[in-house]
């Protein structure tokens, strides 16, 4: 390998009882590259990144930085190095704030207030907006993501790892990150990039090494080639074209009638008048940036948060405001949150004890598991939406985000819901499993189900949507047809910027 290369990994190796994570990936950055990492969901790109950062230790090969053989331990050893890893599924304490989660990576010598004087800059200079005081169990998911780049960019990186940076920022504040990424690979800086948008790769990188089921397959110049040619390479095909056929909707399922609710901590947002319905037989999305309201209405919505008025939010007719997830599921609604570790799933348990947070078919009227029942329905849920894991006993943390958020997914559609809520469909999953995700939302539109889908993603919704709202500062706008929807209208909007008059289809 080049003696110029900053990292050299050799013949690196990676089992774990189910699957065999990586087999003899042989690669090199090098210094001043932006690095591509591509591969499907379980093809063993996180597991690589994680060894680089001392997460993971391998059970073979040879890492090499700057030219010297190292050992990587820790992520300690790996920042002392000045290699730095933004990871897919957020490291941070909920209970401790910005500041205190970003100080707990940095040399100890420096003060809070010196570590939260820093973040403001870095923020400031990347447009990445942060308020350092502020509890990261009061963020959205989008503004964790910031915490966890600004922490990375902190530490000053000769080698920084980005495992999907971009999946929850808006278009707007990719562009502002890949400015800060060409600047940092000016001042000598590498770069490992994994995104599952290919049209990020082929914009930023310089270089691409694709992996399929744990090995290196192939090496390219993603500048030189096209979308469909990188998914070839990826997943052996091209995504099939989701089919989207005018339908006409059915009765209203949801009626949200101008909901007002309090924000519940300092750091949220007021729900100002929120007028919202969606019918049988349609999908409905709503936009914006994160942290304009969102997280409070999903939480109203999902029964999380019950202080609603009574007849605020009605399900199927019947008032639902102050009513519970367990009620409100009884009457057909169910969610899929954008969290998938934590609150879609509880990492420890297996994916057929996961089946029982929202479904109940294993469970006998005298209050025992059918275990054998369980994992059939586990095991059938698997093959239907193609989960690579080790079975329905796997445990939700073993697998891959994309799998297990297509587990997440099939688990709510095979309870053949009324109305399905969901948010960020498609965070951190690859091209295949997001065509897939897309078509099992389209099917059960076409086959009665209202549907509720709350995205950054504008392509995504307007690829999904028959209506498309957007939130801003906590109000909803009038809605939108896919026909009358654009990208100049909807970011417009973004900024609250419509009129109550503005025609609407309801």
């Amino acid at each position: 390998m080049s003696q110029a290369a900053l990292l050299e990994l050799n013949r690196i190796s990676k089992r774990y009882p189910a699957v065999l994570a990586n087999d003899q990936i042989s690669l090199q950055v090098e210094s001043g590259e932006i690095h591509a990492i591509l591969g499907e969901n379980g093809a063993g790109k996180s597991t690589l990144m994680k060894i680089i950062y001392g997460a993971v230790q391998p059970d073979q090969g040879e890492i090499r930085f700057n030219g010297q053989l190292v050992n990587i331990r820790n992520p300690q050893q790996a920042r002392a190095l000045g290699i730095s890893m933004v990871f897919q599924h957020f490291s941070l304490f909920d209970t401790l704030t910005v500041a205190q989660n970003v100080w707990l990576g940095l040399d100890k010598s420096l003060s809070l207030a010196e570590v939260s004087r820093r973040i403001r800059e870095k923020a400031a200079a990347y447009g990445l907006d942060l308020e350092p005081e502020r509890p990261v169990h009061t963020l959205s998911v989008g503004e964790m993501q910031r915490v966890e780049i600004i922490r990375a960019l902190l530490c000053e990186p000769r080698l920084l790892i980005l495992d999907e940076p971009t999946s929850v920022l808006t278009p707007q504040a990719v562009e502002k990150l890949f400015a800060v990424l060409r600047q940092l690979v000016a001042e000598g800086c590498s770069i490992l990039y994994i995104s599952h948008k290919l049209h990020e790769i082929r914009a930023l990188c310089t270089h691409c090494t694709v992996l399929r089921a744990g090995k290196v397959t192939g090496e390219c110049d993603p500048r030189e080639q096209t979308n469909a040619s990188l998914s070839q390479m990826m997943i052996g095909s091209e995504p099939p074209s989701l089919v989207h056929r005018e339908r006409k909707r059915g009765e209203q399922v949801l009626e949200v009638n101008q909901l007002s609710l309090p924000r519940l901590d300092p750091f949220g947002t007021h729900l100002s008048l929120v007028e919202l319905q969606v019918h049988q037989g349609e999908i409905v999305g709503i936009a914006g940036v994160s942290g304009n309201g969102q997280r409070e209405l999903l939480y109203a919505l999902s029964g999380e948060d019950v202080r609603a008025a009574t007849h605020s939010i009605r399900l199927a007719g019947q008032a639902v405001g102050d009513q519970g997830p367990a009620q409100r599921r009884a009457l057909g609604l169910h969610f899929v949150p954008d969290e998938r570790l934590g609150r879609g799933a509880v990492p420890a348990l297996s994916l057929a004890h996961n089946l029982l947070l929202t479904r109940s078919e294993a469970i006998s009227d005298s209050g025992w598991i059918d275990m054998s029942t369980l994992a059939a329905q586990a095991q059938a849920i698997i093959a239907k939406y193609q989960v690579k894991a080790g079975g329905p006993q796997a445990v939700a943390q073993s697998l891959s985000g994309g799998n297990l958020q297509k587990f997440i997914v099939g688990r709510e559609i095979d309870a053949a819901p009324k109305l399905l809520i969901v948010s960020q469909p498609t965070w951190g999953v690859d091209v295949g499993a997001a065509a897939q995700i897309r078509s099992a939302l389209v099917a059960l539109r076409d086959a009665g189900c209202a549907v509720l889908v709350v995205s950054e993603e504008l392509d995504e919704l307007f690829e999904l949507c028959d209506r498309i709202h957007v939130m801003a500062q906590g109000r909803m706008s009038p809605s939108l047809s896919r026909e009358q929807a654009t990208v100049a209208k909807i970011g417009s909007w973004m900024s609250g910027l419509w009129t109550e008059t503005e025609e609407a289809v309801n």
